[in-house]
């Protein structure tokens, strides 16, 4: 069978390709068509560049990006129990490719009836910033800082408002992405460059500063920055990649003194489907992002800026690859591709 595949055969070089593969399902698994993922700018150049603590550092190539998929179910092995042939699912993990083979308990979730299969794409994604508000255990009135307006954080500032946070203050560099945040609901949004950027945190905060925090640039000034402006006693959950670490930090002065917590909220560190050692897993999370979609809480229109084919993925790679500051989300369209 035909199936089509966008991966990186090399450093700073994206390809769409298509190849033959043999289906031969065992008995608990799916085969489904991709109907569209979503890029993960973050994620996918960090490894199109490969910088440290990446897939590809080291010239680990060649690599294959996307882990944010929706599709339907086109075959199901013979002790499928949960699944039909045209079911639409989410499927996370399995790259950029039309054609995805899962175990039904693996990487496979159910989409509402009549969800829309573009936004539902973005449910892996979103799943995210809902660990990382999980863990800073937001308490009414709590104020909430967000370093960072990509995907991810034009997600949490939403998800910090919807669980009680005020006054929710995001940052960012671009003056786009923080209209945008402003038209979707926060209080506040700051350029982090200027010069009073902190004096103006703790002047929205009484003086004290956040007690929450959400660092998700991955830079690690900007984590510094963060480390300064929090409350005493407070919590920063780490959700950006902070893959380099070029800066010396003062634990003690900014963490230890202050009664600080630095929180890890790498989607690895939470269970997949079962709560046994956390209260909330990956498929938990699924399910909160459609309520809140579909209750209209949460906008997810408003962060895919752009539909691309696959055929085009070497142009759009190497477009986004080189702006310092790339469109916020860029749907890869599988919906006419074998």
């Amino acid at each position: 069978m035909e199936f089509s595949v966008v991966y990186f055969p090399e450093k700073e070089v994206a390809s769409f390709e298509k190849r033959d593969m043999t289906v031969s399902l065992h008995p608990d698994q799916l085969l489904i068509k991709t109907d569209y993922d979503l890029i993960s700018a973050g994620t996918e150049l960090a490894n199109f560049h490969a910088l440290p603590n990446t897939g590809t550092v080291g010239n680990n190539f060649p690599y294959y990006p996307g882990y944010s998929a929706s599709g339907h179910v086109i075959q199901t092995g013979s002790a499928v129990k949960k699944y039909s042939v045209g079911d639409k699912v989410v499927v996370s993990w399995a790259g950029h490719r039309s054609l995805i083979i899962t175990g039904e308990n693996v990487n496979v979730f159910p989409v509402p009836e009549g969800f829309d299969m573009k936004i539902a794409a973005a449910a892996h994604l979103c799943s995210f910033p809902l660990l990382a508000i999980r863990k800073l255990q937001i308490q009414l009135g709590e104020a909430c800082l967000v370093a960072g307006q990509g995907l991810l954080g034009i997600l949490a500032g939403q998800l910090a408002r919807i669980a009680g946070a005020y006054p929710v203050i995001v940052s960012d560099c671009s003056p786009q992405r923080r209209e945008l945040a402003l038209k979707l609901g926060t209080d506040f949004a700051l350029d982090p460059t200027e010069p009073d950027y902190i004096q103006r945190i703790l002047k929205l905060t009484g003086g004290k500063g956040p007690e929450t925090v959400v660092e998700v640039t991955g830079n690690i000034n900007a984590l510094l920055q963060c480390l300064e402006c929090v409350a005493d006693n407070g919590r920063i959950s780490l959700l950006g990649c902070t893959r380099i670490s070029d800066q010396t930090v003062d634990f003690y002065k900014y963490v230890h003194r202050k009664g600080g917590s630095l929180i890890g909220t790498h989607t690895f560190a939470r269970p997949k489907n079962d709560r046994t050692n956390w209260g909330w897993s990956e498929f938990d999370d699924y399910e909160t992002f459609f309520k809140l979609v579909n209750s209209g809480r949460l906008n997810v229109d408003s962060i895919i800026s752009k539909i691309a084919s696959p055929e085009d993925a070497k142009t759009v790679y190497e477009k986004i690859g080189m702006l310092s500051d790339p469109p916020l989300g860029i749907l890869l369209d599988w919906t006419n591709i074998k």
